[in-house]
Parts: C-alpha cells; sequence; structure tokens
C-alpha cells in the first residue's frame, strides 16, 4: 500500500551480492509497503559485474532518519533482509512496544512508533498518492485517529502451528506460528476464548494440520465479537467431522466453552479439507447457539455469519458510515446506488434518507444478508442485486433510471477504469467512494476528470492503529456542463 510513496525512488536500483550473516552500518531512508524500513549501501564498484553499484535493505523495526546497525539475514522477492542489532540515532518518535510478541509477529508493525507519527505519516501518504494523479494534495484533510487505539478488532483468526499450539503468523516466515500469550489489538474477551481452545486443544494432544504434509486435525479458529450486542461467535476450522474419537473431546469443547464464556453464541465446526489455507467451509456443524451472531451500527442490527464481511474495527467503522453520509446529503425524494454494497453497511443508514436504493454486490452470499438485514430492521426502499459491478450497473440503470447519489466502497483492488467509466456515463450529481487503498482509489477517481467530476474532499480514517493501512472518504461532484 505504501509503495508508491515511499519505494517509489528506489526503483532501478539494481541489487549487490550479499553475505548472511554481514554486519552493516546504514540510514533508514523511507518505507516501504509493509511498513518497514529502507535503506541503501552504496559498494565500491566491481569491474567483474558493473551493475551492481547498490544493495538494498529492508529492515523491520525501523523508522526513516534512523541510523542503525543491521546484519543480513536473506534475500526474498527482489528483497535483502536484515534485522537490527542497534539503533545508533533514534527516530524522535520511537517508543517501546507493548506488546511481548511485537518482535516477531507480523501485524502490528509500527507500534514502535508514536500513535501521531503514524496519524502523520498516513497523511501525508495519501496526500502523495491523491498529488501523484494531479489532484491538490490540500483537498486531504488530517487523518483521524482512535482515542485509544488498542483492542479495537471484533474479528481475529488464529493459526494451529503442527504441533497444535494456537498463534499468530511469524513476520516474514508464514509458515512458523507464533504460540499465542495476548494480542493487544484484538478485545480481550475474544482473547481469553481463544487461549482456552487452545488449552483444551493441548489438554487433548489434538494436532494441528501440517501445510506440507496436508494431515493433522486442527487449522484456524476465528473469534468475532459485536461491540454493541457483546455476543460472540468461535469458529473452528478442521479437516475431520466431530464424531467417533473426537466425540469425547468435541463435547469437552462445548461444556467448557459454554460455562466459561456465557457470551458466546454460536459454536462452530466447520470442516475444510481443501489444500488452500483459507477459512472457508465444506460442512458446518453448529456445536452451540446458532450459526450466526447478531451485531449493530448506528441503530442498524445485521446479522454476521463466520464468512461474512463485516468492518472488523466497529469505532472507526462507524466513522466511516457517519462521513458518507455527511458527504453525501442523501435526501428523501432522491435515488441512489450502492455499489459494492456487501451485507448493507452503508446501504441501510442510506436507505432510511433517500427515496429509493439499489445495491450491487458480486458475492450472492452477502446479497442475501443485505436483504435479510432490510428486513430485519423494517427498511422496504430497497432493492439489492447479485451482479459484477460493471454489468450490475447496467442492469440497475435499466428500470432504476439515473442515481442523484452513488456510493462506491470496492475491494483493495478498487473499482477499475471500467467500472469506473461506466459511473462517468452514468452522470450521477455525487459521488462518495469509501477506500481501503488509497492507491488504487486515486487511480480510479482520475477515470472521472473526462467526465466533469471535481475531487471535493477526502477524509484518511485510521481504522487499523499499528499498521501501514489507511481507509479514506471521499467526495466527488459533477461540474454542470456549459
Amino acid at each position: 500500500m505504501l509503495h508508491a510513496l515511499y519505494n517509489r525512488s528506489l526503483e532501478g536500483e539494481s541489487q549487490l551480492h550479499y553475505t548472511k550473516g554481514e554486519v552493516l552500518e546504514v540510514e533508514i531512508r523511507r518505507l516501504d509497503e509493509r511498513g518497514s524500513g529502507q535503506a541503501v549501501v552504496h559498494r565500491e564498484k566491481d569491474e567483474s559485474k558493473p551493475k551492481q553499484k547498490r544493495l538494498k535493505l529492508t529492515i523491520p523495526q525501523t523508522l526513516p532518519g534512523e541510523k542503525v546497525t543491521a546484519t543480513l539475514k536473506y534475500g526474498q522477492k527482489g528483497r535483502v533482509v536484515a534485522s537490527v542489532n542497534e539503533i545508533l540515532q533514534p527516530h524522535p518518535e520511537r517508543i517501546g512496544a507493548e506488546c511481548p510478541h511485537f518482535d516477531l509477529c507480523g501485524g502490528c508493525v509500527w507500534q514502535h512508533w508514536e500513535y501521531s507519527g503514524q496519524l502523520n505519516q498516513k497523511t501525508e501518504y495519501v496526500k502523495e498518492v491523491v498529488a501523484a494523479q494531479g489532484f491538490d494534495p490540500n483537498l486531504v484533510k488530517d487523518t483521524i485517529g482512535m482515542d485509544n487505539p488498542w483492542h479495537y478488532r471484533n474479528k481475529m483468526e488464529f493459526t494451529f502451528s503442527k504441533d497444535g499450539e494456537l498463534g499468530l503468523h511469524e513476520q516474514g516466515n508464514f509458515r512458523n506460528v507464533i504460540s499465542l500469550e495476548t494480542c493487544l489489538i484484538a478485545r480481550e474477551e475474544m482473547v481469553e476464548a481463544a487461549l482456552e481452545v487452545g488449552k483444551w486443544a493441548k489438554d487433548h494432544n489434538l494436532p494441528g494440520y501440517n501445510k506440507d504434509e496436508h494431515e493433522g486435525l486442527l487449522r484456524h479458529l476465528m473469534v468475532r465479537q459485536s461491540f454493541a450486542t457483546d455476543e460472540m461467535m468461535l469458529a473452528l476450522f478442521v479437516t475431520e467431522a466431530p464424531e467417533g474419537e473426537l466425540e469425547n473431546a468435541v463435547q469437552d469443547l462445548i461444556s467448557r466453552i459454554t460455562e466459561k464464556f456465557p457470551k458466546v453464541q454460536s459454536l462452530l465446526w466447520l470442516e475444510n479439507r481443501d489444500w488452500a489455507d483459507r477459512t472457508q467451509s465444506e460442512k458446518t456443524h453448529v456445536l452451540a447457539g446458532r450459526d450466526f451472531i447478531y451485531d449493530e451500527m448506528l441503530g442498524y442490527r445485521y446479522r454476521l455469519w463466520f464468512d461474512t464481511f463485516f468492518q472488523t474495527n466497529p469505532t472507526q467503522a462507524q466513522k466511516l458510515v457517519e462521513l458518507a453520509l455527511e458527504m453525501g446529503q442523501p435526501k428523501k425524494h432522491e435515488k441512489m446506488i450502492d455499489l459494492f454494497c456487501g451485507v448493507g453497511t452503508f446501504s441501510l443508514p442510506f436507505a432510511s434518507r433517500v427515496g429509493q436504493l439499489a445495491g450491487i454486490e458480486i458475492v450472492e452470499t452477502s446479497i442475501e444478508s443485505a436483504k435479510r438485514n432490510a428486513k430485519d430492521n423494517g427498511i422496504e426502499n430497497t432493492h439489492f442485486l447479485a451482479r459484477d459491478a460493471r454489468h450490475g450497473l447496467v442492469e440497475v440503470l435499466e428500470t432504476f433510471g439515473i442515481p442523484d447519489l452513488l456510493v462506491v466502497d470496492p475491494p483493495r483492488s478498487g473499482a477499475g477504469g471500467k467500472v469506473m467509466r461506466r459511473i462517468g456515463r452514468t452522470k450521477p450529481s455525487r459521488l462518495v467512494y469509501v477506500s481501503c487503498n488509497p492507491d488504487t482509489f486515486a487511480t480510479d477517481i482520475k477515470e472521472l476528470e473526462p467526465f466533469g467530476y471535481e475531487l471535493v474532499t477526502v477524509q484518511p480514517v485510521d481504522l487499523f492503529p499499528h499498521t501501514v493501512h489507511v481507509e479514506c472518504v471521499s467526495l466527488l461532484v459533477r461540474k454542470e456542463e456549459n
């Protein structure tokens, strides 16, 4: 994500030969797309290898301007990775990381940076990618952060190692799992429940899944909890059914969870034998409760299944919706289209404020959830369509007519040029673009310029403190034709 701002000037710099274990003293020049520091080492020219002039280093847990000594470890996908030995000249905003897993875990890569510094860096990044597409960077406001940037996640996915230890993936080594002690970005009750599942697995000597041999029982544990209703879901992804030799262990799991965690309203055993290392289910067994939990946002109730996409930071997600409403200014006489509508996170609040709303989403299960969520909330002026964005937009326009307002909330890959040009030809008077990837956002909105759209404002929002990610809500308006 940070490639455009922090990595652009390193393009074309060739890699020198490196020696594993070599110690170098370097200055961190910038950050890469993963949030790690980058440095370049200039060496004497080797006449036998005339193209080798510079060695580009990636050094995790460093900040721009720092001088450090680092040990070369390995090369990976065009990078030479080094580990810090000593910080010779620290960044003025460097702090001590609070999490005991910080040195190994690949999750919160910026815990060593004061939160205000993280927010400033994210603001500058959004300004840079916007300016790179020819827009005024002064339209970008300061990133909205959190009052308490800890314990903000309502969903976590943990992985079992092949020996049955429950934990998180190691930074730079996806096959290695760090044994879990805590997680400071997840809600505390979620971590406690996860630790109990991990203890249960060890007490019964249950094997984890071996990705190389494709054998073993336990693969992943997903934990979800609503901050509004307190309902919790535990979803265990396994390779066998909960019967036969596993029956006693499964009954013990049910007893432990229902007795110790009464907020768990959904305890699931999900069979997944597929080679792909994803949290998916071939057959779902409800061990206790139901197969979904209830969540709420801005007074609207949603049903969440294990595979339902819902913003993982509810505090900041609510700000996204509030900003979209503020920028979009929906009115009762207007028609609106919600593109990439998902389960209706934006659809329901907007539908209560417009005359008619059409939602388009390619994932059929999400559309079914959106319809159900609208019904649960007594909203009757919506029409949801399961189609891809471009063709769905064409189909809706035939019966719906031209919308006054269009909201687009695409995946990280963006909406794409074809969809954006289709939006431009549709000519809604106002467009609210919600983005989880400023790079694709900036290239997407560039497609609207030939259609007379003007960027009015961009508001970054920090949904993932201590990581490189930043979301944006923006408003574009169509200028009147002469």
